[in-house]
């Protein structure tokens, strides 16, 4: 399974994402995100980005990348939680391993989902690494399907609009030190939010 996840990973790297994005369109687009909605390691703060930066360049319609982004995207998150929902925490916890995802994260999450509900999902959809596995213990709770989908829907939109305009406006720069600088600033910041929401979430 490790070789499988460390193919992944290559295979998903920018150069390919690029590559596939610019032959399979918006199909491509879809079906990256929705891999990543379903918690696989497939990293949107890299999707996102290329996306806008395709948009800029003609490749894309800004639009309906967007679009095709935010509903890949929940069709995966769906995927998670009607995994939760379903199956429940003692099949998932067994099977976390395909998902990448070890139980300590999970018991976190499902402490944070616990104390904070519907705000916990919100904000997950715009932490890096952990966005997706907020589905789980929303379906372990059995969070009311409606509130779980527009949280998701409402957080997912706001982090894929700012990466797309992220990669749509400084990506495309035609000053490689701009956008190097860009790459840079994005990196940073989301190392930033990804470590304080692990302390959060782990409190």
């Amino acid at each position: 399974m490790l070789q499988i996840l460390l193919l992944l990973q290559t295979i998903f790297s920018t150069a390919y994402i690029n590559s596939l994005l610019s032959t399979y369109g918006y199909l491509g687009l879809f079906g990256m995100m929705a891999l990543e909605g379903a918690s696989l390691p497939i990293p949107s703060e890299v999707i996102v980005p290329i996306a806008g930066y395709l948009a800029a360049k003609g490749v894309f319609n800004f639009y309906i990348a967007a679009l095709a982004i935010l509903a890949g995207n929940m069709v995966g998150v769906v995927i998670d939680y009607v995994i939760g929902y379903f199956i429940g925490k003692d099949v998932v916890y067994k099977h976390l391993h395909l998902f990448h995802i070890n139980k300590e994260k999970i018991d976190a999450f499902d402490s944070w989902f616990n104390r904070n509900g519907g705000f916990a999902v919100f904000v997950s959809r715009m932490i890096p690494v952990l966005r997706g596995l907020i589905s789980f213990p929303a379906g372990f709770a059995r969070m009311p399907f409606k509130k779980f989908f527009l949280y998701s829907l409402v957080g997912s939109a706001i982090w894929d609009i700012l990466l797309m305009l992220f990669g749509y406006y400084l990506l495309s720069s035609n000053n490689l030190y701009i956008a190097m600088s860009a790459v840079a600033f994005l990196a940073l910041i989301l190392y930033i939010i990804y470590r304080i929401a692990v302390k959060k979430t782990r409190k």
